[in-house]
């Protein structure tokens, strides 16, 4: 279903504030290196829940940080509510989600050059039979 201009409008204000949040977070918070971007904020049509995808660099710590980041829900949308109080009458309810398209990417690329052959790695063929 197409989003509304104002979905996307609200959309793109949740994300361009919430990746400065998120980021802020992670500097004060001691997590040096990490990186935290939004690649993209859905709103329901009722404006009241925004889905969140977040990508998280490095990826081995990216489990750890969503539950952090969804256990500390309510002061990130605190804070997404100050910051956005001259634009939203009411804030939308969070949920967060990963967003694993880079790493989906990464593996399609490693197949198309052969890294991924299942003539030379016997364990692959495993992989690919169908049940």
């Amino acid at each position: 279903m197409e989003q509304t201009q104002r979905q996307k409008k609200i959309g793109g204000i949740l994300q361009k504030d919430l990746a400065e949040v998120l980021q802020k977070a992670a500097t004060d918070g001691g997590l040096k290196g990490v990186i935290i971007s939004v690649s993209k904020v859905s709103v329901t049509t009722d404006l009241s829940i925004a889905k969140a995808y977040l990508s998280i660099f490095p990826n081995k710590d990216a489990n750890v940080l969503l539950d952090g980041i969804r256990s500390n829900k309510p002061l990130i949308r605190h804070e997404l509510a100050q910051r956005t109080k001259n634009q939203l009458r009411r804030m939308p309810n969070l949920e967060f989600f990963i967003d694993d398209s880079l790493e989906y990417i990464d593996q399609i690329e490693k197949s198309l050059k052969g890294e991924d052959n299942p003539i030379t790695d016997q364990d692959l063929l495993d992989k690919r039979k169908k049940s």
